[in-house]
């Protein structure tokens, strides 16, 4: 009997701590009673009612990743390729998510594909490959209001690869190779020019500075000529100045000494022979100093003489 009794409370214990159920965060519980929806149990504590409350589904809340594989799709102008898609959502609503379809992954793969070959068949292969931006806005338009009666956010919906045809994709490998050593090309002619450039400036440059250095050269070869000249001059202009001085101050010191008129006259005579400095120069002498003039020279001729 004790025994028995044991094993009822302990069914009894096992029957309520099975009943505790803790919600985690983001996550979201479903609960049916008889089979029917009951209610959906958020974060927290919470009781179920045991043999008649069961937890359908545990839904995730959090925002998540679905990774298709490619799907051929055919463009406007007949080219055939394959694109790979990856969407991201969220559950906003378990009820909706748990009732409204069957395989809710599933659908969401098929209308991914469906979708996007309705945006592939209007475009062309060009701008298949340049409208990626465009195409993914179109399709999370599509997809979000496809999903809305599932209980699913679509957030974005991004094109993972796009992969064409192996001869499209040849020739575009061809093509990018021809642009980028075009681009080369571009650029070393670029760099030869600006090399050609630097080198037409820095000979311009060393010209100009050879121009200047000859210039100012020649500038000061022609100051050191006129100084030369100038001092040259100042020392003949200072020389005779200093004859001059000699000859005034020894007629001053003749008259000074008392000598007449005519040994100055004669002096002065002596001082215009040194100025003309024995060349041919031809001198005018006043008319009271021609006659001394003529007696002087007789009287220097008759020393010579004896």
């Amino acid at each position: 009997m004790e025994i028995i009794v044991i094993v009822v409370v302990i069914l009894l214990l096992w029957v309520a701590i099975s009943s505790i159920k803790i919600v985690p965060q983001a996550q979201a519980y479903v609960v049916e009673r008889l089979g029917a929806y009951q209610g959906t149990w958020s974060v927290g504590f919470h009781m179920k009612v045991p043999f008649l409350d069961k937890i359908a589904r545990k839904v995730n809340l959090k925002e998540q990743v679905a990774d298709f594989p490619p799907q051929p799709v055919i463009t406007k102008d007949n080219v055939t390729m394959r694109i790979d898609t990856v969407v991201f959502y969220q559950i906003t609503d378990p009820k909706l998510f748990t009732y409204g379809v069957e395989n809710p992954m599933m659908a969401i793969e098929n209308l991914t594909a469906t979708t996007l070959r309705n945006i592939i068949g209007d475009l062309e292969l060009d701008q298949t490959l340049t409208s990626r931006e465009t195409i993914n806005t179109k399709m999370r338009a599509n997809l979000d209001i496809a999903t809305d009666p599932w209980g699913i956010k679509v957030n974005r919906v991004e094109l993972k690869n796009i992969i064409p045809p192996a001869e499209i994709q040849n020739a575009m490998e061809k093509q990018m190779k021809a642009e980028r050593e075009r681009r080369e090309s571009v650029t070393r002619a670029e760099g030869e020019k600006k090399a050609k450039v630097l080198v037409a400036e820095g000979e311009k440059e060393s010209a100009i500075l050879r121009a200047e250095a000859e210039k100012q050269s020649a500038i000061l070869r022609a100051e050191a000529e006129k100084e030369k000249m100038i001092r040259e001059a100042e020392g003949e202009a200072e020389a005779i100045l200093k004859v001059q001085q000699a000859n005034a101050d020894g007629i001053r010191m003749l008259k000074e000494a008392g000598a007449d008129e005519a040994v100055l006259k004669i002096k002065s005579l002596e001082a215009f022979e040194k100025v003309a400095d024995g060349k041919a120069t031809t001198i005018l002498l006043p008319a009271e100093l021609q006659g001394i003039a003529s007696v002087a020279a007789a009287f220097k001729e008759t020393s010579k003489n004896l």
